[in-house]
Protein backbone atom coordinates (compact mmCIF):
# COMPACT_ATOMS: atom_id res chain seq x y z
CA UNK A 1 0.00 0.00 0.00
CA UNK A 2 1.06 3.25 -0.81
CA UNK A 3 1.08 6.50 1.36
CA UNK A 4 0.87 10.28 0.36
CA UNK A 5 2.89 12.68 1.76
CA UNK A 6 0.25 14.96 2.65
CA UNK A 7 2.94 17.23 4.83
CA UNK A 8 3.96 19.14 1.95
CA UNK A 9 2.64 22.76 0.56
CA UNK A 10 -0.80 23.25 0.47
CA UNK A 11 -3.06 24.78 -2.67
CA UNK A 12 -6.73 26.17 -1.63
CA UNK A 13 -8.92 27.08 -4.50
CA UNK A 14 -12.56 27.75 -5.39
CA UNK A 15 -14.81 28.85 -7.93
CA UNK A 16 -18.69 28.86 -8.72
CA UNK A 17 -20.13 26.75 -11.63
CA UNK A 18 -23.22 27.80 -13.14
CA UNK A 19 -24.65 24.37 -12.66
CA UNK A 20 -26.27 22.36 -9.66
CA UNK A 21 -23.82 20.33 -7.92
CA UNK A 22 -25.10 17.00 -9.66
CA UNK A 23 -24.71 18.33 -12.42
CA UNK A 24 -21.34 19.54 -11.75
CA UNK A 25 -20.17 16.59 -10.11
CA UNK A 26 -21.13 14.05 -12.85
CA UNK A 27 -18.54 16.27 -15.02
CA UNK A 28 -15.92 15.72 -13.11
CA UNK A 29 -16.63 12.57 -12.29
CA UNK A 30 -17.99 10.50 -15.26
CA UNK A 31 -14.82 9.56 -17.69
CA UNK A 32 -16.96 9.93 -21.13
CA UNK A 33 -17.94 13.99 -19.88
CA UNK A 34 -14.59 14.19 -18.70
CA UNK A 35 -13.24 13.58 -22.32
CA UNK A 36 -15.86 16.20 -23.82
CA UNK A 37 -14.16 18.71 -21.33
CA UNK A 38 -10.84 18.09 -21.39
CA UNK A 39 -10.26 19.17 -24.65
CA UNK A 40 -13.33 21.92 -25.34
CA UNK A 41 -11.52 25.23 -25.00
CA UNK A 42 -8.57 23.80 -27.10
CA UNK A 43 -8.14 24.80 -30.54
CA UNK A 44 -6.01 21.32 -31.32
CA UNK A 45 -7.87 19.02 -29.22
CA UNK A 46 -4.46 16.40 -28.60
CA UNK A 47 -4.92 13.46 -27.21
CA UNK A 48 -7.47 12.66 -24.90
CA UNK A 49 -8.38 8.76 -23.00
CA UNK A 50 -9.65 8.76 -19.37
CA UNK A 51 -10.99 5.63 -17.57
CA UNK A 52 -12.55 5.47 -14.35
CA UNK A 53 -13.67 3.02 -11.63
CA UNK A 54 -15.25 5.24 -9.63
CA UNK A 55 -15.49 3.17 -6.01
CA UNK A 56 -13.05 3.50 -2.96
CA UNK A 57 -9.99 1.99 -3.62
CA UNK A 58 -10.68 2.38 -7.69
CA UNK A 59 -8.90 4.94 -9.99
CA UNK A 60 -9.08 7.18 -12.42
CA UNK A 61 -6.43 6.86 -15.08
CA UNK A 62 -6.07 10.25 -17.51
CA UNK A 63 -3.81 10.27 -20.68
CA UNK A 64 -3.47 13.66 -22.38
CA UNK A 65 -1.02 15.32 -24.53
CA UNK A 66 -0.76 17.13 -28.14
CA UNK A 67 0.04 14.14 -29.27
CA UNK A 68 1.16 10.06 -28.86
CA UNK A 69 4.94 11.22 -27.97
CA UNK A 70 3.97 13.74 -25.59
CA UNK A 71 1.82 12.36 -23.55
CA UNK A 72 1.11 13.73 -19.83
CA UNK A 73 -0.39 10.55 -17.51
CA UNK A 74 -2.43 11.31 -13.86
CA UNK A 75 -3.94 8.31 -12.04
CA UNK A 76 -6.17 9.06 -9.06
CA UNK A 77 -7.11 6.34 -6.54
CA UNK A 78 -10.54 7.14 -5.11
CA UNK A 79 -10.55 7.52 -1.19
CA UNK A 80 -13.94 9.35 -0.24
CA UNK A 81 -16.64 9.30 -2.40
CA UNK A 82 -20.06 11.31 -1.32
CA UNK A 83 -21.84 12.10 -4.25
CA UNK A 84 -22.56 14.80 -4.90
CA UNK A 85 -20.71 16.65 -2.46
CA UNK A 86 -16.84 15.26 -1.58
CA UNK A 87 -14.36 13.29 -3.20
CA UNK A 88 -11.20 12.95 -1.82
CA UNK A 89 -8.13 10.80 -3.89
CA UNK A 90 -4.35 10.39 -3.92
CA UNK A 91 -3.27 11.78 -7.31
CA UNK A 92 -0.20 10.68 -8.94
CA UNK A 93 1.20 12.73 -12.46
CA UNK A 94 3.45 12.18 -15.22
CA UNK A 95 4.92 14.16 -17.29
CA UNK A 96 6.41 13.54 -21.08
CA UNK A 97 9.95 13.87 -19.11
CA UNK A 98 9.45 10.69 -16.93
CA UNK A 99 8.96 13.71 -13.46
CA UNK A 100 6.49 12.52 -11.06
CA UNK A 101 4.61 14.08 -8.35
CA UNK A 102 1.89 12.63 -5.88
CA UNK A 103 -0.38 14.63 -4.17
CA UNK A 104 -3.43 14.50 -2.37
CA UNK A 105 -7.03 16.35 -3.42
CA UNK A 106 -10.15 17.24 -1.66
CA UNK A 107 -13.13 18.40 -4.07
CA UNK A 108 -16.19 19.58 -2.31
CA UNK A 109 -19.43 20.52 -4.39
CA UNK A 110 -21.73 22.90 -2.39
CA UNK A 111 -24.70 24.44 -3.94
CA UNK A 112 -24.59 28.34 -3.80
CA UNK A 113 -26.86 31.11 -4.74
CA UNK A 114 -26.30 30.85 -8.80
CA UNK A 115 -24.61 27.23 -9.15
CA UNK A 116 -22.10 24.89 -7.15
CA UNK A 117 -19.09 26.30 -5.12
CA UNK A 118 -15.94 24.04 -6.10
CA UNK A 119 -13.49 24.37 -3.13
CA UNK A 120 -10.11 22.19 -3.82
CA UNK A 121 -7.94 21.53 -1.07
CA UNK A 122 -4.34 19.68 -2.87
CA UNK A 123 -1.54 19.03 -0.32
CA UNK A 124 1.35 17.59 -1.27
CA UNK A 125 3.46 19.97 -3.46
CA UNK A 126 7.19 19.51 -3.17
CA UNK A 127 8.21 23.12 -4.08
CA UNK A 128 5.62 26.17 -3.98
CA UNK A 129 6.64 26.65 -7.67
CA UNK A 130 4.56 23.41 -8.67
CA UNK A 131 1.37 24.59 -6.47
CA UNK A 132 1.50 28.06 -7.96
CA UNK A 133 1.59 26.32 -11.55
CA UNK A 134 -1.60 24.31 -10.30
CA UNK A 135 -3.13 27.30 -8.47
CA UNK A 136 -2.67 29.65 -11.65
CA UNK A 137 -3.13 26.99 -14.45
CA UNK A 138 -4.50 23.96 -13.67
CA UNK A 139 -7.39 24.35 -11.42
CA UNK A 140 -8.50 27.56 -13.36
CA UNK A 141 -8.28 25.75 -16.78
CA UNK A 142 -10.61 23.04 -15.63
CA UNK A 143 -13.03 24.85 -13.44
CA UNK A 144 -12.69 26.95 -17.19
CA UNK A 145 -13.36 23.74 -19.28
CA UNK A 146 -16.39 22.27 -16.77
CA UNK A 147 -18.39 25.28 -17.06
CA UNK A 148 -17.90 25.74 -20.74
CA UNK A 149 -18.86 21.98 -21.26
CA UNK A 150 -21.88 22.12 -18.54
CA UNK A 151 -23.02 25.84 -20.29
CA UNK A 152 -22.66 24.97 -24.01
Amino acid sequence: MSTTDTTGIELRTSRVIRATPEDVWDAYTDAEKQTAWFSILDEEPGVVRIETDLRVGGTQTAVWGPSEDQLFTEVQTFLVIEPPHRLVTDSTGSSPDGQTMTTRIEVTFTAVEGGTRVDVVQTGFPVPELRDFFLTESWPGAFDRIEAYLTR
